[in-house]
């Protein structure tokens, strides 16, 4: 079984910051890939950020130069810094990790931004 634990998020003033974690653990190996999804007003969950292991990143245009994702494979961690945060921002934010037989996701974690 395959868990993915997420910490962070809550509450902040529209420009200030917050920063998600993931810890992956349990029957997951040779991740490729770790990222961050969000489910934002209304509209479907889609990617905000992700790493792969050689280091390469994407991120969404609403997103990019103000929000930044590391990683640690190797203890099979990922970290998403949100700077300059925008009220447009709050929802819902998803870890998912990728090994080669699947795509695990987290529980999710409430990032709401206030004007």
């Amino acid at each position: 079984q395959v868990q993915l634990v997420e910490s962070g998020g809550g509450l902040v003033q529209a420009g200030g910051s917050l920063r998600l974690a993931c810890a992956a653990s349990g029957s997951i190996s040779r991740i490729h890939a770790m990222g961050w999804y969000r489910q934002v007003s209304g509209r479907a969950r889609e990617l905000a950020a992700s790493i792969d292991n050689r280091g390469g990143t994407q991120y969404a245009r609403a997103v990019r130069g103000r929000f930044t994702i590391s990683g640690d494979f190797a203890k099979k961690t990922a970290y998403l810094q949100m700077d300059s945060l925008k009220p447009e921002d709050t929802g819902e934010y998803y870890c998912a990790a990728e090994d080669p037989a699947d795509k695990y996701w987290g529980q999710g974690r409430q990032v709401t931004v206030s004007l």
